[in-house]
């Protein structure tokens, strides 16, 4: 449903016009003939419906039109490529999340992820397309606005802020990839991952040497003797999180500790 987790589509590339005109929702003035049954928003909402049940890949203009009772000529009165309807529904996710309440900037971090990790979870084909120029609409612009307000005052420059966020949503993004897939092998397979192992786990037994391989040896007597829980995304989710967080506190610090000592 979801091969391979990558990028199979790309943002920004739309006409541009067309593209922030129906990102910000502004109509063509003046506009002659029958008054249209449908509106971006409806053709929006069945583009995600459609895209969250089956995949990016099923997404086209023929089978969103038909969703709506629509000919495929008449779709494209409403957004002229398969290009912007993608900027448009990637905007309209963005607005899911609920602004961060958290009194410090790491409570606030912390929140704007794990929106965003939940938000892949109901939209698992976000992974599939690739931002590196994302829609300019006001969902994502305001994402991005509360993201970098999150870290703004804390004695960072400006480079500095836009590195402390690209770090932490590179990290966001492959942490979604990883669970997604693992997600996702399971359903093609019909298999978890304890019954994958315990069929593998035997037929490796004479032969991997545990001298060669001591590390490995540990780690999986660890798991044998239920020190190591069994495999879990959102946990390993939030470990790293910590982890990245805990640098983000250090490099705030260090940069702190050198301005104070400048001045």
């Amino acid at each position: 449903m979801y091969p391979g987790f990558m990028a199979t589509e790309f943002t920004g590339g739309g006409d541009p016009g067309r593209s922030i005109a129906l990102l910000w929702g502004v109509t063509e003035p003046g506009r002659r003939g029958p008054k249209p049954s449908r509106s971006v928003d409806e053709v929006v909402h069945a583009a995600i419906a459609l895209a969250d049940a089956d995949g990016l890949a099923a997404l086209s203009i023929r089978r969103v039109a038909e969703a709506l009772g629509l000919s495929p000529m008449a779709l494209y009165t409403y957004v002229p490529s398969k290009a912007e309807l993608i900027d448009l529904m990637l905007d309209r996710v963005a607005g899911e999340a609920a602004p961060p309440d958290a009194p410090d900037w790491r409570g606030r971090l912390e929140q704007l992820a794990r929106g965003r990790w939940a938000m892949a979870q109901r939209h698992p084909w976000v992974t599939q397309v690739g931002m590196h120029r994302p829609p300019l609409g006001p969902h994502l612009l305001a994402a991005a606005e509360r993201t970098l307000q999150a870290i703004d005052g804390l004695g960072l420059s400006e480079l500095e802020m836009e590195q402390v966020i690209s770090a932490i949503g590179d990290y966001v993004r492959g942490a979604i990839r990883a669970a997604l897939d693992a997600r996702e092998v399971a359903r093609a397979t019909g298999m978890t991952d304890e019954q994958w192992w315990a069929l593998n786990q035997p037929l490796l037994k004479d032969k991997v040497d545990p001298a060669g391989f001591p590390t490995i040896t540990k780690i999986g007597e660890a798991y044998e003797a239920g020190k190591i829980q069994s495999h879990d995304p959102e946990r390993n989710f939030e470990f790293g999180l910590q982890r990245l967080l805990d640098g983000v506190a250090a490099f705030i610090a260090e940069r702190n500790r050198g301005s104070s000592g400048a001045a």
